[in-house]
């Protein structure tokens, strides 16, 4: 038998029923483990960063503490080893006077010194007369070398308040420290990970020490074991009468061992903490390199945890707000994992942001591409000279001749089947049930509307389908007063509606196999007949109730499936089946002597008519009373006899698939669904031609010309479509050898670069189609290709976690490697060049944001809080602070597949995973934003991407294999933002522009 049809069959046939649930079940669990696991291992390499930056921090401040002041210096690293320790012990909370002594002598040795530790109106004297309250009896005194006890004193506990070392002052050295930060850090409790045997943190005086104006004299002593320490500290007062220092400038020194002498202890609970440090096992004073994971481990997290009290500002827990030094900074979770944003200069006050709805809404303008993959009797053709079809939630009027696109837009999920009404003018469309953004399963129904005014006339079965409505049919006897529906439940219920009550009058459970068509016989509304997997059954109603037949079929053999069929004009019922032929049906006598006593009449085979290679997929009764039939892999269209003779054929051209359904025009002239997604038009003597074509199969890959009304696909079936938004039209496809993920015009838009799914990258001609380039970059797929604003630089996104940097020439036909920017623990997902060119910001799947310099070495910019005021000349990172508003509350990260600011950087675009493209203003940097939300996706939405002029909006669905085109109005439908925009097309939408 034929083996390319009966696949195609059996996956139309039994695709919804066999084990969706518990397959769907296995692979939300492994996803959500693979999540895990990543967020586990994205958490760890954080968190080993952060300690890596910490540590390479420690020496530089302490070098730049001994060029400012190299007498501080040795006094507090006398404090920090007096002890035996390497660390910097927290003292007790009744120890907080404790005050070095420094002698005239010292001050001496090194003059300005006094103007810090001992003249008035410093830091150091409010300090000492703050503790003049405290109980001299908890006080603990150090000694300078060479000094008398009993002079002047200095607060030990107060100096130590105000210059510990915290994990932000490492990050960031030219930020202040606040002092509610330090209040926070000197309550930490000593812990087991504080007692690792590791380098000292000094404490970061620098900021205490230095004041404005304060310049270290260059006739300082150096010591025997240090070189000559001259440099310069700028310093700036900040707002808590801390001082900032200022940009280093100069070679750092080494550090300075001062002479150590020991503590004059006053309270037994210093001498007891000193006492059971010392008593420790000499295990855990671990070295650095042998520190275990688990030390490891917990120490990356008190850092962490540090720094999330120094960064986090005092208010409620549930804030995303923070402070961050003289700069402000608002953290966002994901999953539980934090991600700090910084806030723009140019942004004063955060707290006043007023998020609005934007001016600018969105008008479904064309629909791309067609449902005949997987659906049947998709395709009418109306009065109006309009045929309907559906494509995701959206069912398109489309003009033959004017070219032009009506929507229906009341489906909340992919539409599936559809009737036309015996007065031609009402249509009947089903819809499936889907989930909400909650896993929940959603309800399908029917609606009937007026195709001429595109108003919902009724809605059937609201709760009464089962997963979805699999087949519609209008009686015709009665004009249309009956509408059957057959559910895609198990058993497929099959329920007969009164459509002007939207009540229904029965229902029956038809079978547990598939169902494919449903049809009232058109001279009896009582009776009606189904087919599908191995059956055809007629059913006739009989007060109140439904009985069925199955057809006998006899010494004929029994075909795996039945997948159309029709009412001749004699009155016979006509079948097409899987094994290319056309099955006559009639109403015999029972035999007695086969099925006994009291048999009554059957419907039996009267004619075999062998008609295709193949299935037969549709057949269609002319006005004539001739028939048409559509072959499967044969791709023919033949035309019949009334009693079956064939007189014309055609075949259809194989890049368009199977016949899927056949609908007339005129006379002579047809339309032709085909499985490839393509409706034809044509005629027998002159063939048939593609008024509408489409994706067959999941698509990522989205780009706009950077300066024609153009823009480019590519997904999963290997096609790359270049399409027109003037004259929506395809202009061009071509077949690569494998799919395409991601695509980007280069900015003199000549050639286009497309990423595919083996890491594998192309250069195409977009006048010859021509693949001028190929490259290669790892074994795994691309996510994102970037060309640089002024075309210079291409940056390639993978999923092996680097971007490879191309420089480009020659109007983009030759490339070279120039790096590889190397630091993200995930895979690649969105990327951005700032508006020099010169700078790239990046996502990845473990929800990190990093910054690299390209021009200085593809380094990353391990500093993010200097790219704060950066420029960007696209915005499609979902990640960021102009466009943290866009994420709602307990988003798992996976929730935006795509967004794209428009060129005048006013409205954001966002696609999303529940079959929505929203509109923000841009920025949109606070939380909860309000935004104008569009459906017409069955799918989630997989990208999105404005047209070069801001005038339209492409969106692109994932399985439901649709484009839409958006028109961008200004203030209310009609008034579009570019006067360029087409007016060769009228979209009239039946849903509100601002939803």
């Amino acid at each position: 038998m034929d083996g390319l049809e009966n696949s195609l069959d059996d996956a139309s046939a039994d695709g919804s029923t066999e084990f969706p649930d518990r397959v769907s079940q296995m692979e939300a669990r492994l996803q959500t483990q693979e999540d895990e696991i990543t967020l586990l291992k994205s958490s760890l390499a954080d968190a080993l960063r952060r300690l890596r930056m910490h540590d390479e921090q420690i020496p530089l401040l302490r070098q730049h503490l001994i060029a400012v002041n190299p007498a501080a210096a040795r006094a507090l690293n006398h404090a920090c080893y007096s002890d035996g320790f390497s660390r910097t012990r927290k003292l007790s909370n009744n120890s907080l006077t404790d005050s070095p002594r420094f002698s005239a002598t010292s001050r001496a040795a090194h003059p300005g010194e006094g103007e810090l530790m001992g003249g008035e109106g410093t830091l150091f004297e409010t300090l000492s007369q703050k503790a003049e309250t405290e109980s001299r009896a908890t006080q603990t005194e150090w000694t300078l070398p060479g000094q008398p006890l009993g002079k002047e004193k200095v607060v030990l506990a107060q100096t130590r308040a105000a210059l510990s070392l915290s994990l932000e002052d490492a990050l960031h050295p030219d930020v202040p420290v606040t002092e509610e930060a330090l209040e926070k850090e000197e309550k930490v409790e000593p812990s087991f990970t504080s007692l690792v045997d590791e380098p000292p943190i000094v404490p970061s005086c620098i900021k205490a020490l230095s004041q404005a104006g304060f310049r270290q004299e260059s006739s300082l002593q150096p010591r025997r074991d240090s070189p000559e320490v001259q440099s310069e500290a700028r310093v700036e007062s900040s707002p808590t009468g801390l001082a900032s220092p200022g940009p280093r400038s100069h070679p750092l020194s080494s550090v300075l061992e001062g002479v150590k002498t020991p503590l004059v202890r006053r309270t037994n609970s210093c001498d007891k903490l000193l006492k059971e440090a010392q008593d420790r096992p000499q295990k855990q004073k671990l070295g650095r390199k042998a520190a275990s994971a688990t030390n490891l481990l917990s120490r990356s997290t008190s850092l962490e945890n540090r720094a999330k009290d120094l960064i986090s500002s005092s208010g409620s827990s549930g804030s995303r707000r923070g402070t961050y030094g003289q700069g402000h900074s608002i953290k966002m979770f994901i999953r539980g994992r934090p991600i700090t944003m910084y806030i723009p200069s140019n942004i004063q006050n955060y707290e006043d942001l007023k998020m609005e709805q934007p001016s600018e809404k969105l008008e479904l303008d064309w629909v791309y591409g067609y449902r005949g993959r997987d659906c049947r009797a998709n395709l009418c053709l109306l009065p109006s000279g309009e045929a309907v079809f559906f494509i995701a939630c959206v069912v398109v009027l489309y003009h033959i001749n004017k070219r032009t696109q009506r929507h229906y837009l009341k489906h909340t999920d992919c539409v599936r089947c559809l009737a036309i009404h015996p007065d031609r003018v009402r249509v009947a469309s089903g819809q499936s049930a889907g989930v909400d953004k909650d896993g929940k399963a959603l309800q399908a129904f029917v609606h009937i509307w007026d195709s001429c005014t595109l108003v919902t006339l009724q809605q059937i079965g609201l709760g009464s389908f089962e997963r979805g409505v699999g087949c519609v049919a209008f009686s015709h006897a009665d004009s249309g007063a009956l509408l059957c529906v057959i559910d895609d439940s198990n058993e497929h219920m099959m329920s007969v509606w009164d459509c002007a009550k939207g009540t229904k009058q029965l229902e029956i459970k038809s079978t547990n196999e598939a169902v494919f068509a449903v049809e009232f016989n058109p001279n009896d509304s009582n009776n009606i007949i189904t087919c599908g997997k191995s059956h055809v059954y007629f059913w006739t109603m009989s007060g109140g109730a439904l009985s069925k037949k199955q057809g006998i079929f006899g010494k004929y053999k029994k075909p795996k499936f039945i997948q159309c069929f029709v009412f001749s004009g004699t009155g016979d019922v006509l079948t097409g089946d899987s094994e290319g032929n056309i099955l006559t049906w009639g109403k015999s006598a029972a035999d007695v002597k086969t099925l006994g006593k009291g048999a009554k009449e059957t419907y039996q085979i009267m004619r075999q008519t062998r008609a295709h290679e193949g299935s037969v997929f549709t057949l269609f009764v002319l006005q004539g009373g001739g028939i048409l039939s559509g072959g499967g892999k044969d791709r023919r269209v033949i035309r019949w006899s009334v009693d079956l003779a064939p007189e014309r054929e055609c075949e259809i051209p194989e890049k368009f698939g199977a016949v899927r359904t056949i609908a007339e025009v005129d006379g002579e002239e047809l339309l032709v669904g085909t499985t490839r997604n393509a409706i034809l038009k044509g005629t027998f003597s002159d063939g048939f031609v593609a008024i509408v074509q489409g994706h067959v199969d999941e698509m990522w890959g989205l780009a706009t010309h950077p300066s024609q009304n153009i823009f480019l696909t590519c997904g999963h079936d290997r096609q790359v479509c270049l399409w027109n938004t003037e004259d929506h039209r395809l202009e061009w496809t071509t077949t690569l050898e494998e799919s395409g993920l991601c695509a980007d015009f280069c900015p003199n838009g000549s050639v286009v670069s497309v990423g595919l799914n083996t890491g594998r990258w192309v250069v195409l001609d977009l006048q010859t189609i021509e693949v001028i380039s190929d490259y290669t970059d790892g074994n795994e797929q691309l996510s994102v290709m970037r060309y640089s604003p002024d075309g210079s630089f291409l940056a390639v996104g993978s999923h092996d976690n680097f971007i490879y940097i191309y420089t480009v020439t020659e109007n983009g036909r030759r490339y070279a490697r120039l790096g590889k920017c190397t630091g993200h623990s995930s895979f690649i997902t969105h990327l951005d060049w700032s508006k020099d060119g010169k700078y790239i910001m990046s996502n990845s799947g473990d929800y990190e944001i990093l910054y690299w310099d390209v021009a200085g070495g593809c380094k990353l910019l391990r500093n993010r809080f200097e790219s704060k005021d950066r420029e960007w000349a696209s915005y499609t990172c979902v990640l960021g602070f102009h466009v943290m508003g866009v994420w709602l509350e307990g988003s798992d990260g996976t929730d935006i597949n795509a967004l794209c600011r428009s060129h005048s950087e006013r409205v954001v675009a966002v696609a999303d995973d529940f079959c929505k493209v929203h509109l923000f203003q841009y920025p949109c940097p606070k939380p909860k934003a309000p935004s104008h939300k569009y459906e017409g996706h069955g799918s989630h939405v997989t990208n999105v991407c404005f047209t070069h002029n801001d005038s339209h909006l492409i969106s692109m669905g994932g399985k439901d294999t649709c484009v839409l085109q958006w028109k961008v109005t200004q203030g209310g439908v009609g008034g579009t933002l570019d006067c360029s925009s087409s007016v060769s097309s009228t979209s009239i939408s039946s849903q509100e522009a601002a939803i």
